[in-house]
């Protein structure tokens, strides 16, 4: 029986391996495609993908079957959940594959692209900058077809024109730059905040006016701690909520 093949992952030794693994996984499963297998290699198999040990392995597969994204059958193997979907809020522990992770698992539309002056809210990120690129995706659940949330992105011009937005239908924004664009992303700034809907997102959200709604703002950093993205993402507030776990060594 042909096995799920998981994207690859690069390994950042100042977090737990474990973890990593997990949301790499994670993010893999929510973004597959419908044909794609459901049965997910032995873990001998996915602890030589990911470098690791089959201990680090076992405990990242207890965190996805936690989750309800996988079930475990003795002597018949691992196996992705047919209606795997978001779930409970994910521990954040600074790691980019998180950040793919909490955008995998919807039905993402481009609403649509193109160039525009810099944004006035948005200046203080691109000094020096008249136009940027920005792109709109309506993302919807995976099996009900609801909207969950909108996103408008910012990018570069120089980036953006090496960018197919069908890419974006497929993957996370953060997924593409790194690993389609080959964008070094040093770190991710985030920020959420309560709002209530103004009528575009009450009506892209199909949410009475005024209803609660979280927005997030995600500022991404390339190695030379450039900002190539501003992303700005408006959740519908009795779908999504966040988490941030603090860990100790």
């Amino acid at each position: 029986m042909t096995a799920f093949a998981p994207d690859s992952l690069v390994l950042n030794r100042k977090l737990p391996l474990w973890y990593q693994v997990s949301q790499s996984l994670r993010a893999s499963i929510l973004g597959r495609r419908p044909h794609d297998p459901l049965r997910l290699p032995t873990e001998e198999q996915l602890a030589g993908h990911y470098g690791v040990s089959v201990l680090t392995m076992r405990q990242a597969l207890k965190e996805l079957e936690q989750e309800g994204l996988i079930s475990r059958h003795r002597r018949r193997g691992t196996f992705i959940e047919p209606g795997a979907r978001r779930g409970a809020p994910r521990r954040l522990l600074g790691s980019i594959d998180a950040v793919v992770a909490q955008q995998s698992g919807e039905r993402t539309t481009v609403t649509g692209h193109g160039r525009a002056p810099v944004p006035g809210e948005l200046a203080e990120y691109f000094p020096g900058v008249d136009e940027v690129t920005l792109y709109r995706r309506l993302r919807r659940d995976g099996e009900s077809g609801e909207p969950t949330n909108w996103a408008e992105n910012a990018l570069r011009t120089e980036i953006a024109d090496r960018l197919d937005p069908a890419d974006l239908e497929r993957w996370p924004m953060t997924k593409v730059l790194r690993d389609v664009l080959g964008v070094r992303i040093r770190r991710i700034t985030d920020t959420v905040e309560a709002t209530l809907a103004d009528p575009a997102t009450a009506g892209l959200l199909q949410v009475p006016l005024l209803s609660p709604i979280l927005h997030y703002t995600g500022v991404t950093y390339d190695a030379d701690g450039q900002v190539v993205d501003v992303a700005r993402i408006r959740y519908r507030g009795d779908r999504f909520s966040f988490s941030v776990t603090m860990e100790t060594d």
